[in-house]
């Protein structure tokens, strides 16, 4: 199971929200990619970098800063947040980013998912952000009403094959993750699902590897030092 430092990028600074809320914010830095760096030297083997300019916006806003970090480190990054159009796919892709996250373009464009999938594969994964269930879009702020689970069958139908699940009510908490959800997607689907939102603990961790989670996103708890990162990466590579 990967664990995976998330860099939120707001305002050219590396943040944390509270429940997806942008009231609620943090800063830990205004140096994402130093931070990027911080994590690979701590031996992170991923990055999950998030636009939140973007992902509130509708477009993306930090591909500048985005390739920077790509150009900084060696291991993959995943980016998400305003990625609703293929030329912004394959902008990324161009500038070395590994996996692109689509959100809300997933909910709204199914086309664009299934050719994103026929042309890109394994480099597209879909951002699952539930609030009690049902999925939420536009950076969070918007209700939907479709349910986890059945979007991700349709997903599956277009070629999916990688989801991120993020309960947003846990996000930013320090609580702990959506354990039944994570487990009912990887039960139903048997596709690659990594589990974000609430994580604080190394417990947390090693639970959701037994659930068969293939990754786990850290944000901020890894920032307050609630979890050590290489003490992570060791406790789940002894499971």
């Amino acid at each position: 199971m990967e664990i995976i430092p998330a860099i939120d990028i707001r305002n050219g600074n590396c943040v944390r929200l509270y429940q997806g809320d942008y009231d609620i914010e943090t800063i830990f830095s205004d140096d994402p990619v130093e931070m990027a760096m911080k994590w690979q030297s701590l031996g992170a083997l991923r990055l999950h970098v998030i636009d939140l300019d973007g992902a509130a916006s509708g477009g993306l806003c930090n591909l500048q800063l985005i390739t920077e970090i790509t150009n900084a480190v060696l291991i993959p990054v995943q980016v998400g947040g305003g990625i609703r159009q293929m030329r912004t796919i394959e902008e990324l892709l161009k500038v070395g980013v590994d996996r692109v996250i689509l959100g809300t373009a997933a909910v709204e464009d199914a086309e664009l998912v299934k050719e994103a999938c026929y042309r890109f594969g394994q480099s597209i994964i879909v951002s699952l952000d539930a609030r009690e269930g049902y999925l939420a879009t536009h950076g969070w702020k918007q209700e939907t009403e479709l349910k986890a689970i059945e979007f991700v069958c349709s997903m599956i139908k277009l070629k999916v094959r990688r989801f991120i699940y993020t309960d947003i009510s846990r996000d930013g908490t320090l609580t702990e993750p959506n354990f039944n959800a994570i487990f009912e997607l990887v039960d139903t689907t048997r596709c690659s699902v990594v589990a974000s939102g609430g994580i604080s603990s190394l417990t947390h961790l090693k639970v959701l590897k037994k659930l068969g989670a293939n990754g786990a996103i850290i944000g901020k708890a890894l920032y307050t030092e609630q979890i050590n990162l290489k003490q992570a990466l060791r406790a789940v590579s002894e499971i």
